[in-house]
């Protein structure tokens, strides 16, 4: 029978089972944070965290992936509101922000695609272990978020097109205890937040479930000029998890998202603020899951359905400008995603098997063209793993097969059929209880798209057609490295080596028309490390006071066909910072994230490729409960100060983000 370990793990006790695990827990700031532990398992007597690289419950200490847990202790001392803002604070690699609800990550010199179909992204987000269907950040809010598992290098295996860089897993609280919350808080540039939320469980029924509202007017930027027409109306998120156990090994549940957000602004670039365009944005999944397990835990099995639509709307009232997009007709893009996932695993003596199929279909609809675009994806995977020398090595592998069928509505119709199959292996050799040793040899692939197999239009004079001789583009990840843990100390360093080809891009055709072609091809070496400590335990210090540094190095991230370095991509970003607490009522966190100079197109003036200078941003937040009580709960004031030294700084050229502000809130929990 299973047992869930849903209280809070403190202090010496947390750190002794990230011991005894062999896990990398990077207690506070990168990893799990202290006191915010991610659900543990005990299943045919051995406790599991419920990692997901490989689809199923495992130990840390089996992983060969690079793994980074935001856990949620973490997620509320950063007082970032979607997990866009929580990454742009994490130094995990190239954030591409815009003004309003537009956030996409990259990780190891690929990144996460903006709208519409999740497919032709390079880093793949998924919402409990299903694809999220949008790369966009901003549209995931955080209030009802347990923990954030971020797999650094290809989950294609898993997971299918667009985990080339990695994979972002956001995984919703489930409910395990009577609880709720209310939050209201206010500051700069008029910006107003509110939440609501609740947790319960009674007789094998368990809630877990959050809603948000938050506004903001124009702000000011680092240099003091007023970036007009960057206000939001309104930005609203739900987010609901209900399950229901009908035995004390098979569990149904429903987990439904929700996110709109109106009247954004829409500024153009600074030099040239467009004071009234604007777009809406909304999204929702329903996504439905049986999961179940035997008495001993030796087979666990999972099925599951899933839909949801993702809309963007861009507005321009100006009827008097050019004609295209700027016409006073409004724009959209929508696309329509459902899948579903059933598979099964077995442990048979020292070897695990997990095996299944995946189902996608994806239908994306956008104003500027005629013709609707659909994407079949069926898929069959199988992982195993075999744990060896007393379970102190364990190899793991794998092997994915995917088809596509994508269709391109027209007058004709045309459909075009691609495959590819993707492999796997890696290894986890824990050489003592606290040092891992771990490397790792995957692929990644991302499929092309409808129009770029099936289309035929034209447009501005100009005709392009689809390629259906196109490859999927490809990677292949080589990586290696070292975690250790040992009471109060945790730190891990990783070597990886990525060889990308078969680059999908642009060509022109004799007759004049516009194609696509695989033709290009890059190299990106580097090294990520993380480090935390709590030096007020070697020191008998009270208080917690614990540095941390996450950072990520790449000393080759060249183009090889032009031999120039990529673009969009900084050789080094770090986070760097300090938590600290008494442990009990106050708690505080400095957070300096660095970005460096990077490479990107201008096409605010010179439309050349330029450089984007490096920055420093310097983040203070303060937390104090000043009342605790059983019969009227707890109150908790939290003051921020984002951008502490005003820096003048932008995610993209031309689109300055907010200088110095301040955000006061109140919480109430019971």
């Amino acid at each position: 029978m299973k047992k869930r370990y849903s209280q809070r793990v403190s202090g010496g006790a947390l750190r002794a089972l990230f011991c005894l695990m062999g896990g990398n827990g990077m207690a506070a700031e990168s990893g799990v944070a202290a006191g915010s532990v991610p659900e543990f398992e005990i299943i045919n007597g051995k406790t599991y965290l419920t990692i997901t690289a490989s689809r199923i419950p495992e130990k840390r200490s089996e992983v060969s992936a690079s793994l980074m847990v935001i856990g949620r202790e973490e997620i509320e001392r950063s007082g970032a509101d979607n997990v866009g803002d929580l990454m742009a604070a994490k130094g995990i690699g190239h954030i591409h922000k815009y003004p309003g609800v537009l956030t996409t990550v990259g990780i190891r010199g690929f990144r996460t695609e903006s709208h519409g179909n999740d497919l032709q992204g390079h880093v793949l987000v998924l919402i409990d272990g299903r694809r999220a269907g949008t790369g966009n950040l901003a549209r995931i809010m955080t209030r009802n978020v347990e923990r954030i598992e971020i797999i650094r290098g290809p989950g294609a295996v898993q997971y299918g097109s667009g985990g080339m860089g990695g994979v972002v897993n956001v995984i919703t609280r489930q409910g395990t205890k009577n609880s709720a919350f209310v939050e209201v808080g206010g500051g700069s540039f008029g910006a107003a937040e509110g939440a609501v939320g609740a947790t319960a469980t009674s007789q094998g029924v368990d809630f877990s479930g959050a809603f948000s509202y938050g506004r903001q007017d124009d702000y000011t930027t680092g240099s003091g000029a007023r970036f007009a027409n960057t206000g939001i109306d309104s930005q609203v998120g739900a987010s609901a998890n209900l399950g229901y156990a009908f035995s004390p090994n098979n569990r149904f549940g429903v987990i439904v998202t929700d996110f709109d957000a109106g009247h954004v602004g829409n500024p153009g670039y600074l030099s040239a603020n467009d004071t009234d365009n604007y777009n809406d944005k909304s999204s929702y999944s329903v996504d439905s899951r049986y999961n179940g397990r035997n008495s001993s835990g030796r087979y666990q099995w999972m099925g599951r359905h899933f839909f949801g639509r993702d809309t963007s709307v861009w507005v321009d009232p100006v009827a008097s400008n050019a004609s295209g997009w700027d016409n006073g007709i409004p724009s959209r893009n929508s696309t329509d995603q459902q899948g579903a996932q059933a598979q099964i695993s077995g442990a048979f003596g020292l070897l695990a098997l997990t095996t299944g199929l995946d189902w996608l279909r994806y239908e994306v609809e956008n104003s500027w063209s005629p013709q609707r675009s659909s994407y079949d994806n069926p898929a069959m995977f199988l992982l195993a793993k075999i744990g060896l020398f007393d379970e102190r090595v364990f190899v793991s592998g794998g092997v994915r097969q995917d088809w596509y069928t994508v269709k391109v509505a027209q007058p004709a119709g045309r459909n075009e059929d691609t495959s590819h199959a993707t492999p796997q292996l890696g290894l986890a050799w824990m050489v003592t209880d606290a040092l891992k040793l771990r490397g790792q040899v995957a692929q990644g692939f991302v499929m092309p798209s409808a129009d770029q197999l099936a289309i035929d239009i034209e447009a501005f004079g100009r005709r392009t057609v689809g390629n259906p001789e196109l490859d999927p583009e490809t990677s292949l990840t080589w990586e290696g490295g070292a975690e250790y843990t040992r009471a109060w100390f945790s730190g891990s360093l990783t070597w990886f080596a990525t060889d990308f080809d078969d680059k999908i891009v642009r060509s022109s055709l004799a007759d004049g028309a516009s194609s696509y072609t695989n033709l290009g091809s890059a190299t990106i070496n580097g090294l990520e490390a993380a480090l935390s400590c709590d030096i007020g335990t070697p020191l008998r210090w009270a208080w917690e006071v614990r540095p941390f540094v996450d950072m990520t190095w790449l000393n080759r991230y060249k183009d090889d066909a032009i031999g120039l370095n990529l673009t969009y991509t900084s050789d080094l970003t770090q986070a760097t910072g300090l938590t600290f607490s008494d442990r009990g009522a106050f708690s505080g966190r400095i957070n300096v994230s660095y970005t460096g100079s990077q490479q990107v197109d201008d096409w605010e003036k010179t439309y050349e490729v330029v450089e984007l200078g490096s920055f420093v941003v310097t983040d203070l937040m303060l937390s104090y409960r000043f009342l605790q009580s059983a019969a009227l709960g707890d109150f908790t004031v939290r003051g921020e100060l984002r951008n502490l030294f005003d820096e003048d700084y932008a995610y993209v050229k031309g689109y300055p983000m907010p200088g110095r502000s301040v955000f006061v809130s109140l919480k109430w929990e019971y």
